[in-house]
């Protein structure tokens, strides 16, 4: 079982982390601010100029807590993890079946149809809050059109096609994002997806959840002794987490894009906490980040279902769940990797 509020979050410029005793300490501006025994923590996020001590980041590595390096935009730099102690053989069968195109297009399809299908509930869900506004009638077209682009996945296809027809289901989704924003319109608008870096405030907000729940699958897909550098539906690129990628898009929609939303119609978070750049770059302020990343793992602290196990779980645990059916899935111990279907 792992702790949902296991992972430090340090977003405060000029913070020195290091080691003391059993515990990580948090030092700003030669004051001593929080000491957590290691035995609580699973993971520790560091957003912009945030430093370790050599000696911290050894103790970590050791006692298997992994430490992220996030630039102030919330892209992810650097990760310091001790030596790997995953099973040989899932990596090993793991890496065979990312180097057969058949294999991989099997279990791309499956990451692949659990974002379209879970994109299509916050559709749903949107048109079941709104049934008389003004874009009704545009939600249902869209519902329509992703269930038709889910039906090309019913049968073995190509990954390349895979891969088209992600990349088509979600410019479909977000050409309706717009209309999902309830409240603060003039401030928290979407025209389109932009990144490195975000160029409004809610492509900023989007890739700050992005990055946090990245991590949270990172961490997932370690735990159980996979790789979450190769991954299947997004392919091998030097320094990118690819397995980690393909785990997170049945999350987008379930848990950033509704969480994102959420904060902005119920004015959680206000324009006043964006700061455009020079260069056009938005970022978040220090307040703002905290109220995001408390508001996140608030909301994985909330329960369901689990459509396949049929059991109630913390959403929190739905990335270490579906790491661990796809490992049984990977050893021969289910007949198919069973991805997450938000109902």
């Amino acid at each position: 079982m792992k702790r949902l509020l296991n992972t430090l979050y340090v977003t405060t410029p000029g913070a020195y982390l290091y080691k003391k005793g059993e515990t990580v300490c948090v030092r700003i501006k030669k004051e001593n601010r929080l000491s957590l025994p290691i035995h609580n923590l699973e993971g520790i996020v560091c957003f912009g100029a945030v430093t370790c001590s050599p000696p911290l980041m050894g103790f970590c590595g050791k006692r298997n807590v992994f430490i992220s390096f996030l630039s102030e935009y919330g892209r992810f730099l650097a990760r310091v993890q001790g030596p790997v102690s995953g099973n040989v053989l899932l990596r090993r069968e793991q890496f065979r079946r990312a180097d057969n195109q058949n294999q991989t297009a099997c279990i791309a399809r499956s990451f692949t149809l659990a974002k379209i299908a879970n994109s299509r509930v916050v559709l749903q869900r949107a048109l079941r809050d709104y049934p008389t506004g003004a874009n009704a009638q545009s939600l249902k077209q869209t519902q329509t059109r992703l269930s038709f682009i889910m039906d090309k996945l019913r049968n073995s296809i190509p990954l390349e096609e895979i891969r088209g027809i992600e990349g088509d289901a979600a410019r479909t989704y977000f050409s309706m994002f717009d209309h999902l924003i309830q409240a603060q319109k003039k401030n928290f608008f979407f025209h389109e997806r932009t990144r490195r870096p975000p160029l409004d405030n809610l492509n900023a907000l989007l890739s700050f959840l992005y990055t946090l729940l990245s991590h949270d699958c990172a961490s997932a897909l370690e735990s159980c002794g996979l790789d979450p550098q190769v991954g299947f539906l997004h392919c091998d690129r030097p320094g990118r987490p690819g397995l980690a990628l393909d785990l997170m898009e049945e999350f987008r929609a379930f848990l950033c894009d509704r969480l994102a939303l959420s904060l902005i119609n119920r004015k959680q978070i206000k324009e006043t906490g964006f700061l455009k750049t020079e260069t056009g770059a938005v970022l978040m302020n220090d307040a703002t980040r905290k109220t995001v990343l408390t508001a996140y793992q608030k909301r994985k602290q909330d329960e369901l279902i689990h459509p396949f196990l049929n059991e109630r779980i913390e959403v929190g645990l739905l990335p270490f769940i579906q790491s661990l059916l796809l490992a049984r899935f990977l050893r021969g111990d289910l007949d198919a990797y069973p991805p997450f279907l938000w109902k």
